[in-house]
């Protein structure tokens, strides 16, 4: 199954299908604002941009889920990217990516790129997916796997 069929609220409130992104290879992480890992929101909008006019998007999920590092709401949120990281990726309202209430956008992810020894849990902040430009989940990312070592990869299945 292909990640196509998943929708979820953009941080403005609109409800947008995953399947906007039909055709591109997409790079789809959970994120917070007040973690030790919310630098990587720089690495991400430069690998963006770096990618800009190609077939790619990174899709960023706020999830409060880990040390309540993304307490704030979508404005807050919104803001924060903006202005602090000049963020221009496609950003979605907070979700909830562990748990009973995790998003069926998430469990598709979990399942298809289990992280080590097979969990199927997010381990943390920044957990990043790639996706091929059919919808198939290709790799998990730990992490602390910064953006610009993912580059390569990318530009393989583009």
């Amino acid at each position: 199954m292909s990640v196509y069929p998943f929708e979820a609220p953009r941080l403005r409130g609109d409800i947008e299908s995953i399947s906007t992104y039909e055709g591109k290879v997409l790079l789809i992480v959970n994120t917070a604002s007040k973690c030790g890992l919310t630098p990587q929101y720089e690495g991400l909008q430069s690998l963006y941009q770096r990618l800009e006019g190609e077939a790619f998007e990174i899709l960023g999920f706020p999830c409060n889920q880990f040390g309540g590092q993304e307490p704030g709401q979508a404005d807050d949120i919104a803001s924060f990217c903006q202005l602090n990281y000049g963020v221009t990726f496609p950003m979605f309202d907070k979700i909830d990516v562990n748990g009973g209430d995790t998003h069926p956008l998430f469990q598709h992810l979990k399942s298809e790129a289990p992280g080590l020894v097979g969990s199927k849990t997010v381990k943390w902040n920044f957990t990043k997916f790639l996706v091929d430009s059919r919808g198939t989940v290709v790799r998990r990312y730990a992490p602390k796997t910064l953006p610009e070592t993912i580059e390569a990869d990318i530009r393989d299945l583009l």
